[in-house]
């Protein structure tokens, strides 16, 4: 769970600012709107010098022994595992997106959203390897606007907790115990 995510650049003023900024920061950078996959560069935002600002990083942290991309990590386990816990205590970040995309047992294709919203943000970690920046996305048992077709889903941030999430640590253990909003579904988005 999340392997894909959508980021629309029409559908959301937020992203829109958070891609200017970003063309203005790296020129000649790839097209940073439509479908993400593993792997690739996407829009996030990060605090790193406790001033929340844009960036691009990859999306999946690498595997073990190089051999796979690790693209999300369980928000109720993060603080036990080695390759998260420095990251969760102070490299957390924020993955702004339209909506994810999930299949169900008919391998048809489900677009989720935030109900009556342009943009979700999903709670994620970064860190450096070999000087790139890459990013995953944390999750959290589905809850009941998704549970029928996956058992997990992002760790969906409110709009009150971005600040926190990003600059407070104190917070970090409730926003990760915290329900994820209720999402829409379509079945023909893009």
């Amino acid at each position: 769970m999340c392997g894909r995510y959508y980021v629309d650049d029409s559908t959301s003023k937020e992203i829109r600012k958070i891609l200017e900024q970003l063309d203005a920061k790296v020129k000649d950078f790839p097209k940073l709107t439509g479908e993400i996959f593993p792997s690739m560069p996407a829009p996030i935002l990060a605090a790193p010098d406790r001033k929340i600002a844009p960036d691009i990083f990859k999306w999946g942290f690498p595997g073990f022994k190089g051999k796979s991309v690790i693209i999300n990590a369980r928000s109720e386990t993060a603080f036990e595992k080695p390759m998260f816990r420095e990251s969760l205590l102070s490299r957390r970040c924020i993955i702004p997106a339209s909506g994810f995309y999930e299949w169900d047992s008919s391998k048809n294709k489900i677009f989720f959203s935030v109900k009556n919203s342009g943009i979700l943000y999903m709670a994620g970690l970064y860190n450096n390897f070999k000087g790139e920046n890459r990013f995953v996305i944390l999750t959290t048992e589905a809850n009941s606007s998704i549970a029928d077709v996956h058992d997990r889903m992002p760790l969906v941030l409110t709009e009150d907790a971005m600040e926190s999430w990003l600059l407070d640590s104190s917070g970090t253990d409730r926003i990760l115990r915290s329900e994820p909003p209720v999402l829409a579904r379509s079945f023909d988005y893009v």
